[in-house]
């Protein structure tokens, strides 16, 4: 059944994914409408699947497990993307703030705030409200990579592959946006795509672990929400770039990728402690 369920998976993921792909790459840039649906398409091939295989939607992590876990969750996207950020700004790698963008939000905000105040208020903004959009979108791909994909896996292999496969099927999902519309770094592509593969793999090895462990894939979209929110709306664009800091910061920087390997090492090394092979998959 194992089998079946991942080729039936992933084919509809395949087919679904691909009419928002053609639809971001006719734009030459990824929309929020078409990318919304991209993200959703994992999430409806897995719900659709279980229904086709299992007669049910049971089975995905739909329980919410210890709230340890998601605090976990939580907190790892948050120190990996402060440790490494932390130490682009304090090298001159990067300049902090990126006074532009700040200028830009105090006109947005429409108060007479200094910059410090303005960077407080878009800080909480996007670590609130922002979280939670965010996890409307992330909800829709974790369903399919770690609600379906990950204790499937699971269930035929150990952690390691289960980790490996998982995380670089996910990575070559995202490959048509940075190959063919925007979603890419400011360096040349190949080195985006071997950036953003190297971070997709480390951070998938961490929310493999914490998804198995948690039976929730819950946990899986606070960290890819927390991860979206915390590199995209808030680091990123916080950064002033002072040379070499396209090449360091970002999803397509190798920055993360040495921070989420180090997360993939610790999580991996705690292998041991996971629940028996199809555990992940009861609820």
């Amino acid at each position: 059944m194992t089998k079946k369920k991942l080729i039936i998976f992933l084919a509809l993921t395949a087919a679904l994914s691909a009419v928002f792909h053609v639809l971001n790459a006719r734009a030459g840039t990824l929309q929020a409408a078409y990318t919304a649906g991209l993200m959703w398409s994992p999430g409806v091939a897995a719900l659709a699947t279980q229904l086709l295989t299992e007669g049910t939607l049971r089975g995905l992590g739909w329980r919410w497990g210890r709230t340890r876990y998601q605090l976990l969750s939580l907190v790892l996207p948050f120190i990996v993307v402060l440790t490494t950020y932390a130490v682009i700004w304090l090298t001159g790698a990067g300049g902090f703030p990126n006074a532009a963008f700040v200028d830009e939000l105090i006109g947005q905000i429409g108060l007479d705030v200094s910059r410090t105040q303005a960077i407080v208020i878009y800080i909480l903004v996007s670590g609130t409200f922002g979280l939670v959009t965010s996890s409307l979108t992330a909800l829709g791909e974790e369903i399919g990579w770690r609600g379906l994909l990950v204790p499937e896996l699971s269930k035929a292999t150990d952690f390691t592959v289960t980790a490996l496969v998982s995380g670089g099927i996910w990575a070559v999902w995202h490959y048509p946006g940075i190959l063919f519309a925007d979603y890419r770094g400011g360096g040349p592509i190949w080195y985006s795509m071997v950036c953003f593969t190297l971070m997709a793999i480390g951070l998938s090895v961490a929310m493999a672990w914490i998804r198995i462990k948690s039976g929730s894939v819950w946990t899986a979209t606070i960290i890819h929400a927390a991860h979206n929110v915390f590199i995209q709306t808030i680091a990123t664009p916080l950064t002033a770039d002072t040379g070499p800091t396209e090449y360091l910061i970002g999803e397509f920087g190798v920055g993360l990728v040495i921070a989420y390997g180090v997360a993939a090492f610790i999580f991996w090394r705690l292998r041991d402690r996971l629940p028996e092979p199809g555990s992940a998959a009861r609820v």
